[in-house]
């Protein structure tokens, strides 16, 4: 991939310059040859044949090999920075020695393709050797013999030995031009193979924009297996009221994630609709369904920016008021005035590092939190939203989300169930499937699955274990 830009970019100076000029040359040369003798000109022409033919056949070996190359070379930056970024995974379990043999054997395939590549480099030397004395011989050696005839002047044997000559300096660089042609392909093929993946969300031409007036989220025998035909959800049918509050509680694998991504249309369903206020979010555009819904993930990441830009992504033409007050809602603004990075950048102005890694986990947390308060999103998803905040923090917080959820539409998975017993209603996932659907105490009454979930609980954690 990191190649891919250069050699597209080599291969259309090849095309457009190097490619030309030596097509200008070849037929300014037959048409002067021509002008001379047909001898020459058609000995000529049986030579560019031979040199095209040669030329295509060993381009075409070339470009595999360095297609294997590429990929080589993708594997070792691939392993190197799959270790790098899990450092702290592998000094945990003492494998640096088995991550650096990993890395060598990338290392080594890398070593051996590259000298396969080499050595096809260095038997093009001797065979170009061999076509540029053939050239010489089926230019100058006629225009010899021709001459001692009397059928050329010594003017024209001259500049058919100099257009020889000026050939035999240019067939390498034709060469060279050529294979470096066909190895960009194999670059190129090499890296679409990674980009060039047919979209399966798109918008339908001519899409409208998403209309929220009252925020009522309809699943209408929602089915979706991921290809697989089984796993997934199972003609999962659910009304939520507009401003209502849900929460969303099953084992892992039930199809909690799975239902809320296809609400954000990360993917399209198998089977059955979703509809905001009666319209299929399959039939309006994604960014206007997005911009619609705010999210809250256990695992939020940030931008490599400022504090201050990340929390204004959820409304970039939002007040210094308005940020100060969204990150104060959200529990933040004790630590972000402490907050310095390495350029002396302080507050609201410290950059936060890559996905946010110079903050901690709770942290991370609370500027994703401000961010999605500032947006203001009529519909509001929680993906255990609180799992990354000590207890305390939790407890402070929790006011401000319910807060937040005052007259919006709003989906709330959770594992830790004393963070959703106030919910308006809890569905219970199984299987693909909704098994269980009320408020917290009819559901613990019932004797069911979620009352087993809740007895289950250690320290307000949910048993995956459950019966």
């Amino acid at each position: 991939m990191r190649n891919a830009g250069s050699a597209a970019e080599d291969s259309a100076f090849l095309v457009f310059e190097a490619f030309w000029q030596a097509a200008a040359f070849a037929v300014a040369t037959l048409v002067l040859l021509l002008g001379m003798n047909p001898l020459l000109a058609g000995l000529f022409a049986l030579w560019i044949v031979g040199f095209a033919t040669f030329v295509t056949w060993y381009a075409r070996r070339v470009a595999k090999v360095a297609e294997k190359n590429s990929h080589a070379n993708s594997a070792v930056v691939a392993r190197i920075v799959d270790s790098y970024t899990n450092i702290e995974t592998v000094k945990l379990f003492a494998h640096s020695g088995r991550e650096e043999g990993y890395a060598r054997n990338a290392i080594a395939r890398h070593r051996g393709r590259f000298g396969a590549l080499m050595r096809i480099f260095s038997l093009q030397q001797g065979i170009m050797a061999g076509f540029n004395s053939a050239a010489m011989l089926a230019v100058i050696g006629p225009a010899l013999w021709l001459w001692s005839l009397g059928m050329l002047t010594l003017g024209e044997v001259s500049a058919a030995v100099a257009m020889a000559l000026r050939l035999n300096t240019m067939t390498g660089w034709i060469m060279w031009m050529t294979v470096r042609a066909f190895e960009h392909m194999g670059t190129l093929r090499e890296s679409l193979q990674s980009i060039a993946v047919p979209q399966t969300v798109t918008d339908l031409p001519g899409a409208p924009a998403l209309r929220v007036t009252r925020g009522e989220i309809a699943f209408r025998g929602l089915t979706h297996h991921y290809g697989r035909g089984f796993g997934g959800l199972n003609g999962v049918d659910l009304t939520i009221a507009p401003g209502e509050r849900i929460g969303l509680v099953g084992r892992s694998g039930a199809g909690k994630s799975s239902l809320v991504n296809l609400l954000l249309r990360l993917r399209d369903p198998e089977g059955g609709r979703i509809e905001i206020d009666g319209q299929d979010i399959a039939r309006v555009t994604q960014d206007s369904l997005r911009a619609q819904i705010g999210v809250v993930t256990q695992d939020s990441s940030l931008l490599h920016r400022s504090v201050r830009q990340n929390i204004l992504y959820g409304r970039p033409d939002a007040t210094e008021a308005q940020l100060i007050a969204a990150a104060d809602k959200a529990e933040a603004l004790g630590f972000i005035a402490h907050l310095q990075d390495s350029a002396g950048r302080t507050g609201f102005d410290a950059r936060v590092g890559e996905r946010g890694v110079k903050l901690s986990g709770g942290q991370r947390q609370r500027i994703a939190l401000a961010r999605v308060i500032l947006k203001d999103a009529p519909i509001l998803v929680f993906d255990e939203a609180t799992s990354a905040l000590d207890s305390e923090v939790e407890a402070a917080i929790q006011a401000t989300l319910y807060g937040m959820m005052e007259g919006k539409t709003v989906i709330a998975i959770a594992h830790r169930l004393s963070t959703i017993a106030r919910m308006d209603r809890i569905v219970v996932m199984d299987q693909g499937r909704i098994i269980e659907d009320g408020p917290h105490g009819r559901l613990l009454a019932q004797g069911g699955l979620y009352a087993r979930l809740w007895a289950r609980q250690s320290g307000g954690f949910l048993g995956e274990d459950a019966a």
